[in-house]
């Protein structure tokens, strides 16, 4: 039976009411704030710095001891390093998917289990398995599976589909049985309701409240290209950098009837290729080339053990706000790791760099990372042309 039990503590109303109802049900409960980015602000503050004076706020009035383990290093390494090379290669990654995957269920995890001597760790997410918010046994075959909470409006199973399987078996979300306004009515309750009136941080925390194309400046030097319309092959405007755009986009370009949206991007000639209107045909796809994923359950596919086609028919978003579609999931062709996903009807703005996140009416599946994506109009004519070449 489970009873120590080291939980990442934010700052945040979430994580603080997790760790409240673990020492509610008896568990021995460790506090841990993880730092992972340094930042200052314009009148030279720290954002950080208020997040670990809350932790620390939250642990004693729970009386909780509390470490802070930094991953700055790492975090630029593992996630901030492949966040700018993905940029530069025109590609639109999710630093929140690597942050889960390489730091708070990796290096979190093992620092928890290995330093701390922990029997499992816990997170403020809105997820379940299927052992349950509050384990008892651990199984372990590690035959756990990642659910859907029930609050399905702030569900983010999505952000932990790209993690090891194995640390779900060791892996408690409290949250998962509760709502969002249950969580901040609990934090006024139980004497900490100053968490509860925090304003949540939304989008990318190294970004923060600047705007994006300034902050990327700062990295990545501007370099002009072309605007072309994808239609007629004509110039119609120019841009500063193909990692400042990002499919379905909208360009602004002035002195057009229809506003222009971004269709495609030729990163080898540094031109974006841009459609007129928002519903233009060039941005849906329903064909996705992704790489080999990772799974939360046993392989659905056999990869590399059963040679035979098999399909998987199940759900899929490549955005966790977005509604969820349904798809098949199979082997490519070209290559047994990786799969190809052919989606129900088309979806726009289907973004390379991105994650395809598998879901059955339950559980979160796993994930893997999108190539490219296409109709299956084209997806046809292109293996008659390459077979006419061959």
């Amino acid at each position: 039976m489970f009873r120590n039990i080291v939980i990442g503590i934010s700052g945040g109303v979430d994580s603080a009411i997790s760790a409240f109802l673990l020492k509610q049900k008896g568990y021995n409960v460790i506090g841990a704030f993880m730092k992972n980015w340094d930042e200052f602000d314009e009148m030279g503050a720290c954002s950080g710095e208020q997040d670990y004076r809350d932790a620390e706020y939250t642990c004693q009035k729970l009386g909780i001891e509390l470490h802070m383990v930094n991953y700055v290093k790492e975090y630029w390494n593992s996630v901030f390093s492949a966040f700018l090379e993905d940029y530069q290669s025109g590609l639109t990654p999710n630093p929140d998917i690597l942050c889960n995957k390489y730091i708070k269920f990796n290096l979190f995890y093992k620092y928890a289990r290995e330093q701390l001597q922990c029997d499992a760790i816990a997170t403020g997410h809105y997820a379940k398995t299927s052992f349950g918010n509050f384990l008892q046994h651990y199984n372990a075959n590690g035959d756990v599976h990642l659910l859907i909470p029930r609050d399905t409006f702030k569900d983010q199973t999505f952000f932990l589909s790209g993690i090891q399987r194995h640390t779900l078996s060791r892996t408690m979300f409290p949250l998962g049985d509760a709502l969002k306004c249950e969580v901040k009515a609990l934090a006024r309750k139980c004497g900490l309701a100053r968490l509860a009136q925090k304003k949540e941080s939304t989008g990318i925390c190294f970004v923060g409240n600047r705007d994006f194309k300034q902050f990327i400046k700062e990295y990545i030097q501007p370099r002009k290209g072309n605007f072309i319309d994808i239609d007629t092959g004509k110039i119609v405007g120019t841009h500063e950098g193909i990692h400042t755009w990002t499919i379905g986009q909208r360009c602004r370009l002035a002195s057009f009837l229809r506003p222009y949206f971004v269709a495609q991007k030729d990163v080898a000639n540094n031109t974006i290729y841009v459609a007129s209107g928002h519903e233009h045909p060039a941005l849906y796809s329903d064909v996705i080339y992704a790489s080999a994923p990772n799974w939360l359950c046993r392989d659905p596919l056999n990869a590399g053990v059963d040679a035979s086609a098999q399909q998987l028919r199940c759900r899929f978003r490549f955005q966790h706000t977005k509604p969820l579609v349904d798809c098949v999931v199979e082997r490519a062709a070209e290559d047994n790791a990786n799969v190809t996903i052919t989606l129900d009807k088309p979806l726009r703005a289907l973004t390379p760099g991105q994650y395809a996140v598998f879901y059955s009416d339950k559980a979160c599946l796993g994930s893997a990372r999108i190539v490219s994506a296409c109709r299956k109009a084209e997806e046809h004519i292109q293996r008659v042309e390459m077979f006419q070449e061959s």
